[in-house]
């Protein structure tokens, strides 16, 4: 009798215990069959997609981007040859005056103030007897230096125009890698030209370019 009961009490247990386990997968199937070298991936998030256009952010920022064209004179020293009796004999005197010519170059800058002042590089207007600047409006005016450093490859140079755009200064300790940058400029003559880009690197220094090195 004792052995009955314990057999139907075990039958009953195993019922029941069938019972759950149909019902658990039913619920949550990966709970009985989960393995122990499931490798877990996060989804990354869906991302607003880049503007279609930067023409808002291009408009107000051209206008003081500015154009800057240098000029100076170049003498070309006597040749030795031209102490030379002979030499002077067949070629002329004239050939022993210094020869010079005048040359140009171009570079931009961006006016920083609207008392005229304009950033640019050092290089740009380095040695340049003459210095012209001509704004995106098509308002030219001669420019006149503020200040050099050489060490940073920076310049001020001053302009005596009114109502002048000026460009509004960000922070760049707020840059991040892979942030949108826009570059506009004249490099090459052809009028103002907007280029795009991202952030690759922010105070990149030991590149033995200039004596002090904070590089975007």
């Amino acid at each position: 009798m004792n052995i009955r009961n314990s057999l139907s009490y075990f039958s009953k247990a195993a019922v029941i215990g069938l019972f759950a386990a149909m019902l658990l997968w039913f619920i949550q199937p990966d709970w009985l069959t989960a393995d122990s070298r499931q490798v877990d991936i996060e989804q990354a998030p869906v991302r607003i997609a880049a503007p279609a256009s930067y023409a808002d952010a291009v408009e107000p920022a051209a206008r003081a981007v500015v154009n800057i064209f240098t000029a100076k004179v170049i003498t070309r020293q006597r040749h030795p040859l031209l102490d030379d009796p002979v030499f002077r004999h067949f070629f002329g005197e004239q050939l022993q005056a210094p020869r010079k010519r005048v040359q140009t170059s171009l570079g931009s800058g961006v006016i920083i103030s609207d008392q005229g002042y304009i950033l640019t590089n050092n290089h740009v207007i380095a040695g340049a007897d003459e210095i012209q600047v001509q704004l995106n409006d098509g308002r030219n005016a001669k420019a006149s230096v503020v200040g050099m450093d050489k060490d940073t490859d920076l310049a001020v140079l001053q302009i005596k125009l009114e109502d002048l755009p000026v460009i509004k200064i960000g922070n760049a300790a707020n840059l991040r890698v892979g942030d949108v940058a826009l570059a506009i400029g004249n490099p090459y003559g052809v009028g103002q030209t907007v280029t795009l880009g991202i952030i690759s690197a922010t105070g990149r220094n030991q590149l033995g370019i200039n004596q002090f090195e904070d590089f975007i």
